[in-house]
């Protein structure tokens, strides 16, 4: 990496000649404070160092700091010896204010180195960001306010603990480190606060064993005690020997000066003592008891105790242990995950904590946080997004230090500036974190190499993938298909072309014509526009002029008059409106005329709607919601001068009241009324506004009512004011009714009428929404794999067989890994049952290859072969609890050839049960001897005494030289698991299945382990594989399988598309050859046999043509004819086998009237007929080859869609159901797998409970929720659940169930409800899929019925005897033996547990290889001529 620009050394040098320049400037108390501090060391002896108090700024740092200021005055009396006069208080010549300004500059060199070496320290990939932030910290406004306008030594000092965090970046410079920090509190107490960092991480780093807290190193922690107490001891020595330490405490902590500092730091305490002060202003008010003592005592930051007016005074005591708590999770961490990077984040933290909670804590303090904050602020976003807040309010919250108007410039400007820059320049440096985030996959992405001809600070712009997609849509032309720039262009050219084509006099006109028009829908405005224009002409347009005799000639429009229409005072129309115009002709310059509408026309391509069209879709939009008006856009508006101001009746909240009160009218329409059915009488008015009646009023209405009674023809209305007391009169007296000459009562004013009936619901809707039918059938029961289903289950024979819940999913889920990524593991395809069956197993005297070869696939994907990369470990895994062998050291495995047999290990180096036994013994002895209680340490189980004992040969080294024989597999899971089982997160379940395969009562051998796997249950071998499955998934073979099916998938996606659109086109062949074969069809029938073709549907064809049925008929007859049937005799059987005499003498004497025709020479058009049939059908032959291409592309598609299991849907209670064939893997399995004669791969529909928040927000609702369900329902959702779902059922996501029968798959659909959303789904996806998967339970059931007989048959046929036993053939009780590992065999050479065969001559080696090839020209092929694999190809790895 060239060398950065600015250094630090010369941002250093600028930054001097700017603090040079602030010499004059403001100088608080501090600067006196070293002065006197200069004169006491310099005049008075080291034993009145802490006694003396001439000044009241009496020395309060350790001694080092004393012995430091010591060394200055050496200097300063050279420059003024009247500064080192201890009775000269509150002296600043300048040569003073120049010495002392002088030494802060040359001592916070000291920071520049430090920085300097961190930079150098950092790796290359990170130096960029470590040079940003060193130059930060020297350019930092803190410290130009703290030391070089205010006044101390604060540069040189945060040097010293950058130094040290630096030494410890490196084992060999640990020591320096602490020492380093040692010196650093002898300067500055105030550095204790980080003392616990330091602590915990050398403690952790240096005194004990990485491999073991247990373990503790001697040497290391004798060196560094040493050194800490010799550099302690020259600081603090003399103080000691002359019994000085309580003055110097005390002085050092001067806990009566107060719990706040003057300038209250902003902590815990000042929002603390601000609380007090606001009781304090309302105590009065609120009866709150106030210390009168405490009034003028509130935090002033002088010497004397401060106290509290209202609220509890803090003690120092209390303090300290809020601080300690706050600390306490921080080196937790740091004891567990001692990394620089967590050291440097416990120093931030503990500083951060002791700020907040410390006692009489400075505003300065804050620099203990951001000095070494800085250094980790780039390590990634999250870390600057922390430090971006906490640094402006830290260098904020230093302003109140410098008060003085000189000042104020300087500390706004320069700390303005350094933000903006520097938090700017971070923001661009500080990485995303590569931190997954919860539920959230991330797919490994390889960065592109940087082009030749773009330079590191070169600036690039980045084009976003989706404008290189083709998902756009041309807004004008329609065109789709195009991706973004393709449709840009098309507008672009397409808007000029509309602008050229669209006639000029016609813009204005139409502009203002739609401007505000409300019709919703572009096509019908299209419409509107064009029947109002399409015969009205305006001036300036170019038009044709019609002449009576039928001649045209072109004209322009140059005046317009129209004329209105006339209406009579009887509403009928005297004279329609119409229009005159002026026209010129163009080829005739001096010739006028005046015509009207009905002579003129416009070219017939000028003025068309799907011009209109386009025009009104360039000029004018609208908003997105429903009613809002069409309105031209700005720019097209400003040029033609089309008002914009939208009508207020337009707007959208006026439309929204607009709406709301029409709803209003709507739902009280008629209310309070009295509605007349009679057909003589008109209807009342709506109940209008409530008027004061009069006597009067009331007469006319009892006279108006008499009238309506006798039918009077006259009446028409009753008084709105009036109406209502007579109506209320005739509800008195009608009981609440009103009636009219024998019509129906009438429900009126005062009863309310019923509601309306609820509108019905827009289905689907939520499925627990649906009302529940109580008589319906229930759920089909389920059938459960474990013996604690939630239902009683009788439990199985053998104990060791039998299956718990909590093993049903990862069965399901390693089953289904291993079948999916079969091909990465070289394994052939196996059933569920068998992989059941093999788990099973508890008999080690039969060797089952599906158990052992599972367990080998996979772990020879953790580690590489001795020969591929060195024996690479492709998982991440924790740091073993041993130090590796030298054997297992990639450097040594480099040299290493095939794999050998478990080399022999000298007796002297080998540790046995004994020598383990020898050296416990041992060492309890030395711990005896020295006093020391031995301690006694629980064992769960042996895995650590054997993989001590096998140091020199350990489970990677058996892994990586595949060492599997003799079930010694074993032994490499009981290491593995072992070393993971310092991940705390796997420690437990590492735990419990050590304890079984490698008890603490029996022997730590690797005999012990493979005879322990013999008897445990399925269980813990699911719970093994559960492990090693999971790890493969970070292997990158796998990552590499899911890469490839992923581009094979958009590949297979493209040849679809492909497929489709040349079977549309065939289609559209076939429709013309109809077409052609209808205009060719002869008068008669007899050129051709063939009857009426059928027409192209735009569905999938049918599978053959009505002469090929003829033939099958023809064939059917025959045969008839041969061998008439010899059933019972039924009613009329001989009339019907006369009549079917009578049609095969028909069809004989057709077919040889058909030959005598085709005998003649046909015609001309006979011959083009019968040639387009045969066109005909070679049309719809190759669109049936499109289709099945089509079927087997999907086929691909779904076989290739491995990264995760889809589930079918859900059903009402959030059950899911998985049918695990559905996608990644064939539906009965590979092809050519040893067991593929068994037909399928699972044969079940697996139902899977809802998982915790599903259950939690939809099923266990609270009171209040249940209560309102009850009252709609009668009864809640888990008694819903209870009843529609019958006898079984699954409560949570760890608990399975299925179903293997077609009849229990037909009613769990017909339970289904179509009116859910859910249920919707999981119905439609299990209609679609009911016939393959009742297909492959047919074919499942079968198997294992057929299987079922043959153990009984076989059963007693195999059974050998011998001289010494009876052996039995495993293969006639067990369908697992009969599985082999062909895949690995033919690829190989081998199967996984066997090893590798001596290497062959080059002679062999060719043989072997021509014998594959030629096997390989004999195996079947796909379509694509590869071979037959899921997706057509084969995987190495």
């Amino acid at each position: 990496m060239a060398e950065q620009y600015p250094s630090i050394a010369q941002c250093a040098v600028l930054a001097t000649a700017f603090k040079i320049l602030l010499f004059p400037a403001y100088k608080s108390t501090d600067f006196e404070v070293h002065r006197n501090w200069l004169a006491l060391t310099h005049s008075r002896p080291i034993r009145q160092w802490y006694y003396e108090d001439t000044s009241e700024w009496t020395l309060d740092y350790p001694p080092g700091f004393a012995y430091f200021e010591w060394l200055l005055s050496q200097v300063a009396r050279y420059v003024d010896p009247a500064m080192l006069d201890v009775g000269h208080l509150d002296y600043d010549s300048w040569q003073t204010i120049y010495f002392q300004r002088t030494t802060v500059i040359m001592t916070e060199l000291l920071l520049v180195y430090s920085l300097d070496r961190y930079v150098h320290s950092t790796p290359a990939s990170a130096k960029q960001k470590s040079y940003a932030a060193a130059l930060s910290i020297t350019l930092s406004p803190a410290l130009l306010i703290i030391d070089h306008i205010h006044f101390q030594y604060n540069g040189f000092l945060y040097g010293a603990l950058v130094l040290s965090l630096v030494a410890a970046r490196k084992e060999s410079t640990l020591l320096s480190s602490g020492l380093l920090f040692a010196l650093l509190l002898c300067l500055k107490h105030i550095y204790l606060y980080l003392a616990p960092a330091y602590f915990v991480y050398l403690l952790r780093v240096y005194c004990l064993s990485s491999k073991s807290i247990l373990r503790i190193r001697f040497g290391n922690t004798v060196v560094l005690a040493s050194g800490l107490l010799v550099v302690i001891g020259v600081a603090f020595g003399h103080f000691i020997y002359w019994q000085q330490v309580d003055q110097l405490l005390a002085r050092l902590f001067p806990f009566a000066r107060g719990l706040c500092h003057a300038y209250w730091a902003p902590n815990i305490w000042s929002m603390y003592s601000f609380t007090d002060r606001v009781l304090l202003l309302v105590a009065p008010r609120f009866g709150i008891t106030v210390n009168a003592t405490a009034l003028n005592s509130v935090t002033r930051g002088l010497v004397g105790d401060s106290s509290f007016a209202c609220l509890p005074n803090i003690s120092p005591r209390t303090t300290f242990v809020l601080t300690l708590a706050s600390q306490t999770p921080v080196l937790v961490k740091l004891f567990l995950q001692p990394s620089w990077e967590s050291f440097v984040g416990a120093v931030t933290l503990c500083g951060y904590s002791s700020f907040l909670f410390g006692w009489h804590v400075h505003e300065k303090a804050i620099l203990l946080i951001l000095i070494p904050f800085s250094l980790m602020a780039l390590r990634d976003r999250r870390y600057l997004g922390a430090f971006r807040p906490l640094a402006v309010a830290g260098h904020v919250s230093l302003f109140p230090l410098l008060f003085t108007a000189a000042e104020f410039p300087i500390k706004i400007v320069y700390t303005i500036f350094w933000l903006i820059l520097f938090l700017l320049v971070f923001d661009r440096l500080a990485p995303v974190s590569s931190r997954p985030r919860v539920l959230f996959k991330r797919k490994p992405v390889t960065p592109l190499n940087r082009p030749s001809h773009i330079q590191d600070d070169q600036e690039v712009g980045l084009r976003s993938a989706q404008s290189i997609l083709k998902r756009f849509i041309c807004e004008i032309t329609g065109h789709s298909g195009l991706s973004f720039f393709d449709a840009l262009q098309s507008e672009l050219d397409a808007s000029d072309e509309v602008d050229d084509a669209f006639p000029d006099a016609l813009k204005d006109p139409i502009l203002r014509k739609v401007q505000f028009s409300t019709i919703s829908r572009l096509d019908h405005l299209v419409d509107h526009v064009y029947e109002e224009f399409k015969s009205d002409f305006f001036p300036g347009e170019n038009i044709v002029v019609k002449f009576d005799d039928g001649g045209r000639a072109p004209a322009l429009v140059r005046e317009k008059t129209k004329f209105p229409e006339l209406v009579r005072p009887d509403g009928s129309i005297e004279r329609a409106a119409f229009a005159r115009y002026f026209v010129s002709f163009n080829n005739r310059p001096d010739e006028e005329a005046a015509v009207d509408t009905a002579h003129l026309t416009r070219d017939r391509k000028s003025f068309t709607k799907q011009r209109l069209r386009s025009f009104l879709k360039k000029t004018i939009d609208h908003e997105a919601w429903a009613g809002a008006p069409w309105c031209v856009k700005a720019r097209i508006a400003e040029e033609y001068r089309i008002s914009t101001d939208v009508p207020p009746h337009l707007t959208y909240e006026n439309q929204m009241l607009q709406r709301k009160a029409n709803m209003a009218i709507k739902k009280n329409d008629f209310e309070g009324q009295l509605v007349n059915f009679h057909p003589g009488l008109p209807q009342l008015k709506p109940k209008g506004p409530k008027n004061k009646r009069t006597s009067q009023d009331s007469a006319l209405l009892n006279e108006a009512y008499q009238r309506a009674l006798a039918a009077d023809p006259g009446f028409s209305k009753i008084p709105q004011a009036i109406q209502q007391q007579h109506i209320e009169q005739l509800i008195k007296a009608s009981g609440g009714f009103v009636q009219f000459n024998g019509f129906h009562p009438i429900a009126a004013k005062g009863h309310p009428k019923p509601p309306p009936p609820p509108p019905p619901p827009k289905y689907p809707i939520e499925d627990l929404e649906l009302t529940p039918i109580r008589d319906k059938a229930t759920r089909p029961p389920l059938k459960f794999l474990s013996i604690d289903a939630p239902i009683p289950h009788p439990a199985p024979e053998e104990p060791s067989s039998a299956i718990l819940m909590r093993s049903v999913g990862p069965l399901l889920e390693t089953w289904d890994t291993l079948n999916v990524y079969c091909e990465v593991f070289q394994l052939d395809s196996f059933t569920f049952d068998d992989y059941i069956e093999a788990l099973q197993l508890t008999d080690d005297t039969y060797h089952c290859q599906l158990l052992v070869e599972i367990h080998c696939a996979v772990l020879k994907k953790l580690v590489n072969d001795v020969s591929d990369k060195n024996g690479q470990v492709q998982v991440s895994l924790p740091e073993s609890n041993f130090p590796e062998s030298e054997d297992s050291s990639l450097a040594d495995e480099s040299a290493l050839g095939t794999p050998t047999p478990e080399p022999e290990v000298k007796p002297a180096a080998r540790t046995t049960r004994s020598t383990l036994a020898k050296s416990e013994a041992a060492e309890l002895k030395s711990s005896l001897k020295n006093g020391q209680s031995p301690v006694v340490e629980t064992k769960i189980h042996r895995a650590a005494e054997m993989e001590q004992s096998t140091r020199s040969y350990d489970w990677k080294t058996r892994l990586r030289k595949r060492d599997f024989r003799e079930g010694r597999w074993v032994y490499i899971v009981v290491g593995l698991l072992y070393q993971l089982s310092s991940d705390p997160r796997r420690r437990k379940t590492c735990d419990d299945i050590l304890c079984k395969l490698a008890p603490p009562d029996q022997e730590a051998t690797v005999e012990t382990t493979i005879s322990q796997y013999a008897s445990v249950d399925i269980n813990t071998r699911v719970k093994i594989l559960e492990i090693l499955c999971i790890l493969s998934l970070e292997t990158k073979a796998i990552r590499n399988y899911m890469e490839d099916c992923n581009n094979n998938m958009t590949e297979f996606r493209k040849e679809k598309v492909d497929m489709q659109r040349k079977r549309k086109a065939a289609m559209e062949d076939l429709r013309l050859l109809h077409e052609e074969r209808k205009v060719l069809r002869p008068g008669s029938r007899t050129a051709s046999p063939i009857q009426d073709i059928e027409e192209p549907e735009d569905s999938k064809m049918a599978g053959g043509s009505e002469d090929e049925a003829e033939d099958e008929d023809e064939g059917g007859m025959d045969s008839e004819e041969e061998a008439p049937h010899q059933g019972r005799s039924l009613r009329r059987a001989h009339d019907r086998a006369a009549q079917r005499q009578k049609r095969v003498e028909e069809e004989r004497l057709r077919k040889e009237r058909a030959q005598a025709e085709k005998a003649k020479k046909p015609s001309k058009q006979e011959k083009q007929y019968e040639k387009i049939l045969k066109k005909i059908e070679e049309a719809k032959e190759q669109i049936r080859e499109y289709e099945e291409e089509v079927v087997v592309i999907e086929n691909d598609l779904r076989e290739a869609d491995c990264p995760r299991t889809r589930v079918l849907g859900k059903d009402r209670f959030w059950n899911r159901y998985y049918w695990f064939e559905r996608n990644a893997m064939p539906y009965a399995g590979l092809p050519d797998s040893s067991t593929a004669f068994a037909g399928y791969a699972n044969g079940c529909l697996w139902v899977q409970g809802p998982d915790d928040m599903e259950r939690q927000g939809f099923i266990e609702l609270c009171d209040a929720e249940n209560a309102q369900y009850y009252k709609a329902f009668m009864m809640t959702v888990p008694e819903r659940k209870m009843i529609e779902e019958g006898e079984t059922h699954c409560f949570n996501a760890r608990q399975w169930g299925y179903y293997d029968e077609p009849d229990e798959l037909d009613s769990l659909i017909g339970w289904l409800d179509s009116h859910g959303v859910r249920e919707t789904k999981l119905r439609k996806e299990l209609q679609a899929q009911r016939d393959k998967i009742s297909t492959y339970m047919i074919k499942r059931k079968g198997f294992l019925e057929s299987s079922e007989e043959k153990k009984l048959v076989n059963g007693e046929a195999s059974r050998m005897s011998t001289r010494t036993k009876t052996y039995y053939d495993p293969s006639a009780k067990r369908r697992c033996f009969a599985w082999s590992n062909l895949t690995a065999e033919r690829e190989n050479g081998h199967i996984h547990s066997e090893p590798k065969p001596p290497p062959v001559s080059r002679k062999q080696a060719k043989a072997a290889k021509k014998a594959v090839e030629e096997g390989r020209q004999t195996r079947a092929t796909n379509r694509q001529g590869k071979p037959l694999t899921r997706q057509g190809i084969r995987y190495t790895f």
